[in-house]
């Protein structure tokens, strides 16, 4: 049930903090909950998985989605430990999100850190580069060297950045720490490099390589995908927010440059509630079973939403355009050529 309000939006939006911290609280029993129905399921499809690989690849195709779906509900747990949403003690966060963070390849407080930034720099053309996808504006690109325009193109591909270049984010990429992070951020990033290699040692010891790649390559690929996916469709959509530093507001930013995507209540369920990008990005300690509530009993907060048929228009997405203030294609650069000619 809604809670109707006679404010204006504008009055309204003012005490959104006030209505957030309502549900910025976690309830243990759920998150207790939340763990059991994620992780055992998660653990047991992935011994499923390894079984069926000796019957039937067929099988064992659908048991791979099944578990990297799993894998994308186990990244909400570990995501949650990183904002200390999840569990009323930090230390039980800390626990369970170094916990997650090796089942998902990535070091708990190193991703922390880089996320801490993310949230608080997210639609700041100005600060942007950690914790983000990359994103150029078109005078950055028609400025940057043939090498940069090469290397962006590729990046920002769809058909890279959702395969291999999702795939190698987790598998590589989280292997070596930032230049210039501190020492509990590079201590994580080598201590889950470390339980990485014991565990993957012992399963290669107990199932076999060939079983083992045939289980783990599929589910964190696919799982990479769809959490990319996720975190990239939430920031690159239209009409959305990009500002200069100076100019940046923290609650446009989280109102206007992070999206609400409305998806099924299957995928709802196993993307931990983060369509409520909005509200997460406004309050981060709200825990992501309490995201949905928020959303049904404050129009504050409904947005207009993104469905997954809006939000397959991100793919054509490459460019910030300043000037007009909207995300553009490789297009639009045509226009700032000839624009340039006439000049």
């Amino acid at each position: 049930m809604s809670i109707v309000s006679n404010e204006s939006p504008q009055a309204e939006r003012s005490r959104w903090h006030q209505i957030a911290a309502r549900y910025a609280h976690a309830d243990m029993k759920r998150s207790l909950w939340q763990v059991a129905n994620t992780l055992i399921p998660y653990f047991a499809l992935w011994a499923l998985s390894l079984f069926s690989v000796h019957i039937s690849l067929w099988l064992t195709l659908p048991l791979v989605i099944l578990t990297a779906g799993f894998m994308v509900r186990t990244f909400i747990l570990f995501h949650d430990c990183g904002h200390g949403s999840f569990f009323p003690s930090q230390k039980a966060n800390h626990a369970l999100g170094i916990f997650t963070g090796i089942l998902v390849f990535t070091p708990y407080f190193a991703w922390r850190h880089a996320h801490a930034i993310h949230h608080a720099t997210a639609s700041d053309l100005d600060r942007r580069g950690v914790g983000d996808v990359m994103t150029m504006t078109v005078q950055e690109y028609l400025a940057a060297p043939w090498w940069k325009k090469i290397g962006y193109r590729i990046f920002r591909n769809p058909l890279i950045m959702f395969t291999i270049g999702s795939f190698l984010s987790f598998l590589v990429a989280q292997r070596f720490p930032r230049p210039n992070g501190g020492s509990r951020e590079r201590a994580s990033v080598w201590g889950t490099n470390l339980a990485l290699t014991l565990l993957v040692s012992l399963l290669v010891w107990l199932v076999g390589w060939k079983t083992y790649l045939f289980v783990q390559l599929p589910v964190l690929f696919l799982g990479a995908s769809a959490g990319v996916w996720l975190f990239y469709v939430q920031h690159n959509f239209d009409p959305t927010y990009w500002e200069r530093h100076d100019k940046w507001e923290f609650v446009k930013a989280g109102f206007e440059g992070s999206s609400y995507y409305q998806l099924p209540s299957i995928l709802q369920w196993f993307s931990g509630n983060i369509g409520f990008h909005h509200i997460h990005h406004l309050s981060p300690k709200i825990p992501n079973y309490k995201l949905s509530k928020c959303y049904r009993e404050n129009s504050i907060f409904h947005v207009r939403p993104m469905t997954i048929r809006a939000s397959l228009s991100s793919l054509k997405m490459r460019l910030y355009d300043e000037e007009r203030r909207i995300m553009v294609g490789w297009e639009a650069l045509k226009r700032y050529q000839r624009k340039q000619v006439s000049a």
